[in-house]
């Protein structure tokens, strides 16, 4: 038995659940998502709670089970809460800024590089070294953070480049460190 499918969703009393067939809808104080439940399970509302129910018990509906009773409780969550990613970006003369729906990102490259902000998606840049993703979607929130920080990875020798808040990068040695051990055995 999957322990996280079973476990009854809270509805907040500002969010509203519309079920029509298999498609789930919440609205809620800041805005709306739906979530599409496959064949293989149903949902059903009991005054505050959801409540997703299977099918069968073969491995792979058991897996969904948890699977979509984790997107609807995180849809729930996010129209009443909201979810955020901090980023850090660090280097010298390293930045960012938003302009408009732009993100304009100075990462050491000699132009600067231009990331459009989806919709549905807030971005702010409380420092010229921070970034902090804002949305509702869950799912969104963190690819565009992850599309942020591919634009320049953080690299192991000096740790420049964007990186997510408290992400640690494990460092290496430069050749300085190895070279100088190895001319005083010779």
């Amino acid at each position: 038995m999957s322990r996280i499918g079973r476990a009854p969703i809270l509805i907040p009393s500002a969010v509203k659940v519309h079920q029509d067939g298999s498609q789930l809808a919440f609205e809620g104080p800041k805005g709306r998502l739906s979530v599409a439940l496959p064949q293989s399970l149903s949902a059903s509302v009991q005054e505050s709670t959801l409540l997703i129910h299977r099918a069968s018990d073969l491995k792979n509906v058991k897996a969904l089970h948890g699977l979509y009773r984790a997107l609807a409780a995180n849809a729930v969550r996010g129209i009443t809460e909201g979810f955020s990613k901090e980023l850090e970006i660090i280097g010298v003369g390293y930045r960012a800024q938003v302009k408009g729906k732009t993100l304009e990102l100075y990462v050491g490259f000699s132009h600067t590089v231009q990331f459009p902000i989806p919709e549905g998606i807030t971005v702010e840049t409380p420092k010229p070294t921070a970034v902090v993703v804002k949305g509702i979607d869950r799912q969104l929130v963190g690819q565009v953070a992850a599309n942020i920080r591919r634009v320049a990875l953080p690299e192991p020798y000096k740790g420049k480049g964007i990186r997510y808040a408290g992400e640690v990068i494990r460092r290496k040695a430069g050749k300085a460190a190895t070279g100088a051990k190895a001319g005083a055995a010779g």
